[in-house]
């Protein structure tokens, strides 16, 4: 086989759609970012009897910028003479819409068009909607201040057979772009003409699920961090299973991440908060790995205590999503007043989950009169499967909305530049390809802190970023393990 030939086979089974965030600049402490977006429609054999199957990927995308209030004329003049300043109850909000595609028609959310049932994003039709193609504009900014950011969503459409699909990226080019005053005093005399820009934006990229341009982190309530209540039976009948227990709960902490946070509280005779609502995951493990089991089972107490932490706790935040975790081996000693705390605590908003550990567990108790509902409800036969039934739960309470990567500029491109292979059903174990005919969105947020020092001062980055996709059927190894490539990026 001749390389053309190889080259030919590649492209039938490989769909690429690169999108570059080009030229930012920074000058007095501004910024100027710039993106277009390249796809290669190389996939079939013609003018041959034969003809391949099709693997299609067409984008869309949602591009705004956060700049503050009464920006709108300056965001106009960066290359956006239609950018319009979003509105909430009729006041503006400092954030800009930049552009999108495809334009939603009779005020339709284009979250919502996106994702709907009424436009064929597959059809042919529709590629003069979509980016296919045709380089388009998502950032070209030249005056970014620290405190702004940006964020795009870009809608990814799998047409055809069922693929894998991967993101790539690479830090293009990097420039100290001269140095004022307060740049020379802030870093010294530049020595190799490299700017620190890449090192001070923080980015961080998603699954956006709701493609609203919002990342959100828990699935119980959407945009609202979570605060879970970890309420542990430490009872003497515990006494062989405390090990278990503190394993698993602790798996349980680790799976969280700012800023949600979990408090500890165990219960025998009495019950005692161990520790309060934190982001400091190591101190609730920390306070779980103290257990020691003895006495009797005083569920309302534990279930009082969990409520009033997450109600009133000093770090409770009101409007967070409020989780309560019990577990317990037995009886409570008083299962009609567990049964008024559990009511009183869903009454005030929050979800119980309940965990029956063991044949001596109450199991039907503790579905149907303390959590939240049946559902809420789980078993763990033996101590050994605590750990499994902590990680469903955590599945639950946390399946909202999952990062891709995250952290400087600079660190997220070093692993985009590997090819970051992308998860088409996260609801199940491994990494799994994406069905055909479906849509993912991803969100890309950058963002220039606030604390941004004046090194930084007229610095510029350029970079890229893209997707690539590869048929799944008769390949068990995606993309074998090949390293992306942006030779079809535009420049910017």
């Amino acid at each position: 086989m001749t390389q053309d030939d190889e080259l030919q086979l590649y492209n039938l089974s490989r769909r690429r759609v690169l999108a570059g965030l080009g030229a930012v600049g920074i000058a007095s402490a501004g910024a100027g970012l710039g993106t277009s977006a390249f796809f290669s429609d190389q996939e079939e054999f013609t003018d041959n009897a034969l003809q391949a199957g099709t693997l299609d990927l067409k984008l869309d995308y949602k591009a705004t910028y956060f700049g503050g209030p009464g920006r709108l004329d300056a965001v106009k003049a960066m290359d956006y003479p239609d950018a319009e300043e979003i509105l909430e109850d009729g006041e503006p909000t400092g954030r800009y819409l930049l552009a999108q595609a495809p334009s939603p028609e009779d005020e339709q959310a284009w979250e919502d068009r996106v994702q709907g049932e009424t436009f064929d994003f597959c059809s042919p039709d529709a590629d003069e909607f979509l980016v296919n193609g045709d380089g388009i504009p998502m950032f070209t900014l030249s005056d970014v201040k620290p405190g702004d950011s940006g964020e795009v969503t870009v809608s990814i459409h799998i047409c055809d057979n069922p693929g894998y699909l991967r993101m790539m990226g690479d830090i293009t080019g990097s420039a100290e772009n001269g140095q004022n005053e307060p740049e020379l005093e802030a870093e010294g005399e530049d020595t190799d003409g490299l700017g620190e820009l890449a090192d001070a934006i923080e980015v961080c990229v998603w699954y956006d699920e709701d493609c609203d341009n919002v990342f959100e982190p828990t699935g119980t309530g959407q945009q609202n961090e979570l605060e879970v209540a970890l309420v542990s039976d430490v009872s003497g009948s515990m006494s062989g299973e405390i090990d278990d227990l503190q394993a698993a709960a602790t798996n349980f902490v680790d799976n969280l991440s700012s800023p949600d946070e979990a408090a500890a509280i165990s219960f025998n005779d009495d019950a005692s908060l161990d520790q309060e609502l934190t982001t400091e995951y190591d101190l609730v493990k920390d306070a779980i790995n103290d257990y020691i089991a003895e006495d009797s089972t005083n569920m309302t107490a534990g279930i009082e205590i969990g409520e009033d932490e997450l109600l009133n706790g000093t770090n409770a935040t009101p409007g967070a999503s409020k989780v309560m975790i019990l577990l317990s081996d037995g009886t409570p000693n008083d299962e009609g007043t567990a049964e008024d705390a559990a009511d009183v605590a869903k009454g005030n908003g929050i979800r119980i989950f309940t965990i029956a550990l063991g044949s001596g567990a109450d199991d039907s108790f503790l579905a149907n009169k303390i959590a939240t509902s049946p559902d809420d409800a789980f078993l763990a036969p033996d101590p050994a499967d605590l750990d499994t039934v902590y990680a469903e739960i955590a599945q639950i309470v946390l399946a909202g909305e999952q990062k891709i990567a995250e952290g400087t500029m600079a660190e997220v491109f070093a692993q985009l530049s590997e090819g970051k292979l992308l998860d088409g059903n996260r609801q199940e174990d491994g990494t799994q390809p994406y069905p055909g005919a479906t849509t993912q969105c991803i969100g890309f947020e950058w963002e220039l802190p606030f604390e941004v020092g004046n090194e930084v001062q007229s610095d510029s980055v350029a970079f890229d970023f893209g997707f690539e996709v590869e048929q799944s059927r008769h390949n068990e190894t995606p993309f074998n393990n090949t390293a992306p490539t942006n030779s079809t990026a535009t420049d910017n």
